[in-house]
Order: structure tokens, then C-alpha cells, then sequence
């Protein structure tokens, strides 16, 4: 117990939330963006395996990092488009294409991997670059918090700077008013001249664009090669994250970290030897009591609503 108390009350514990958080933090600020435009998108798990492969085969093809990450971001943003046409412009099943595409993503990519290398686990015989560590200058000295903070991967930090954008963007610009407008009265929107399928188009690109940031973390910079279904459900952790953080920025990623946390905990137990079968299944319980806890909430307030809408009518009459 005291190895246990020991290995989570460290520096490294900390530096390793902020590591684990990175992906959790992008898809679930791509959640929250497609959700305030009136969509249910499932379809972030295939989003993000296409753009992690896109990554490394555009690094490697080219030994150029910036074609990388170009790619790897047309892969994530192309999958949001199929998502796009098929639900706002075909009119089907938002939740069976959403599970079509992840599937997609799942053999899709294996697919493709297979077609450049011949190999459907790793792609660890493509030179594929990584983006690079960054070291935070006067902060890197600092005791403890240096330790925490600084050394992470570029995209640690992208992620949180994600938040501020996506923040800025919802509430304080023309484009969100308009996203939010579409996701909260698409009848209204419509009837000032806003164009709703297009908005919520424009929102689902949005959100492709930031989860594939977090696809393109996992295969260059938390590893340095793409591996068959490396997200590990991370797409739909994102998802909770944003319904536990009720659709705000910073509770968002405060509920993305929360995660986090919890499969930091299950490397600690890993590390450990613990019972392999707990230590995997430690995020996904966090994250059914998340869920729970939120359906929890939202049955009490609406109880309440309710209530309160009979008090009133009661002293009407």
C-alpha cells in the first residue's frame, strides 16, 4: 500500500496524467464543438485511427514532418466528411454511420497498412518521424513543477492551447454563435437566414481537424509508430468527457483529465503486477460512473424542473 501511495503522490504520476490526458483533452474539445452543433457523433474512434496512420505514412513517404501531419489531418477530416454527407445529407442513422466509419477505421487502416508494408500489428518498419519534446525555458528549472510540466510532447501543449480556442471560438465568435444557434433552436437559425446544414457541416470539420490532432499523438508522440486499433476506445472516453463536462471548455477538459487520471492509476497498478484484467478495465469503470453520475444529475434537475412547474401551477389556480 505504501508503494502504492508512494508511486501516485510523485512527480511522475502527474507528469504521466498530463501525458495520458493529451488524446482524452483533443477529442473531447472535437465532442464538444460537434455536439453544440446539434450532432451525435460517434465516429471520433475511426476519425483518429485514420489520421494516426495518415501521420506516420506521410512522415515516412516523405521524411518530412510537416507532410505528416498534413496528411494525417486530410485522413481525420475526410472520415468527418463521409460522416457529414451521410447524416446531414443522406439523412441516415447518426449512430450506425458513426459505428460504420469506426469499423471502417479499424479494418480500414489495417488495410492499408498491409497494402505499404506488409503487416497488420505495427508499422515499426516505416522510418516515421515524431514530433518533438519541448523543454519550457525558466520553468524547466523549477522543482517539482518543472518536473511536471515542462518535457512534454508538442502536442501536449497544442491540446491545452486547443481549449482556449475552443472556447474562444463557441463564445466569443460570429461562427460559434451561429453553431450554437444551430445545435439549440435549428428552426430558429434557420428563419434569420442561417444556413443550418451548412453550419453543422463546418462544425463536424472543426471537430475531425482537433480529434485528429489527437490521433496523430498517439502514433507520433506517445509512440513512435501506429499500431492496429491504438485508440483503445479513447474516442468514446472523449465523448464522456464532454457530456460530464456539460458542454464548458474547462470542465470538459478537467473531465478529460479525471480520465486520465484513472489509466495513469492503472499504469501505476501495471507496474505493479497487479491482475492484468483489472488494470485495463480501471479507465472504462471511471468512465461508466461517469456517465452514471451524469444521468444521475440530469434525472434529479429535471425532477426538480418538474417540480417547480407544478408549485407554480398550483398557485396559479
Amino acid at each position: 500500500m505504501d508503494v502504492i501511495f508512494k508511486s501516485i503522490f510523485s512527480t511522475v504520476f502527474f507528469y504521466t496524467i498530463l501525458r495520458v490526458a493529451t488524446p482524452l483533452i483533443f477529442v473531447s474539445m472535437a465532442a464538444l464543438i460537434v455536439r453544440k452543433g446539434g450532432i451525435m457523433c460517434i465516429a471520433f474512434e475511426g476519425m483518429m485511427l485514420f489520421a494516426a496512420l495518415g501521420g506516420v505514412i506521410g512522415s515516412a513517404l516523405t521524411q518530412n514532418l510537416f507532410v505528416g501531419l498534413l496528411l494525417g489531418t486530410i485522413f481525420g477530416v475526410t472520415i468527418a466528411m463521409i460522416f457529414a454527407y451521410f447524416v446531414l445529407v443522406l439523412q441516415s442513422n447518426n449512430v450506425l454511420t458513426g459505428l460504420a466509419l469506426n469499423i471502417l477505421g479499424s479494418g480500414g487502416t489495417v488495410f492499408l497498412l498491409f497494402a505499404l508494408t506488409g503487416e497488420k500489428g505495427t508499422s515499426s518498419s516505416l522510418r516515421s518521424l515524431q514530433v518533438p519534446h519541448w523543454n519550457i525555458p525558466i520553468i524547466k528549472d523549477i522543482p517539482i513543477l518543472g518536473e511536471i510540466i515542462s518535457g512534454h510532447n508538442l502536442f501536449t501543449y497544442l491540446a491545452f492551447l486547443t481549449v482556449i480556442l475552443v472556447y474562444i471560438l463557441v463564445y466569443k465568435t460570429r461562427l460559434g454563435l451561429r453553431i450554437r444557434s444551430v445545435g439549440e433552436n435549428p428552426q430558429a437559425a434557420e428563419s434569420v437566414g442561417i444556413k443550418v446544414i451548412r453550419t453543422k457541416v463546418i462544425s463536424l470539420l472543426i471537430g475531425g481537424l482537433i480529434a485528429s490532432f489527437g490521433g496523430m499523438y498517439m502514433s507520433m508522440g506517445y509512440l513512435p509508430f501506429f499500431t492496429r486499433d491504438m485508440m483503445s476506445g479513447r474516442g468514446f472516453i472523449g465523448i464522456a468527457a464532454q457530456n460530464l463536462g456539460g458542454g464548458i471548455p474547462l470542465n470538459t477538459m478537467l473531465s478529460a483529465m479525471l480520465f486520465g487520471s484513472a489509466e495513469a492509476v492503472s499504469n501505476v497498478f501495471q507496474s505493479l503486477r497487479l491482475p492484468s484484467e483489472f488494470v485495463q478495465m480501471l479507465p472504462y469503470i471511471v468512465t461508466i460512473v461517469g456517465l452514471i453520475s451524469i444521468g444521475g444529475v440530469k434525472k434529479e434537475s429535471k425532477s426538480k424542473i418538474k417540480r417547480i412547474k407544478e408549485i407554480k401551477e398550483s398557485t396559479h389556480e
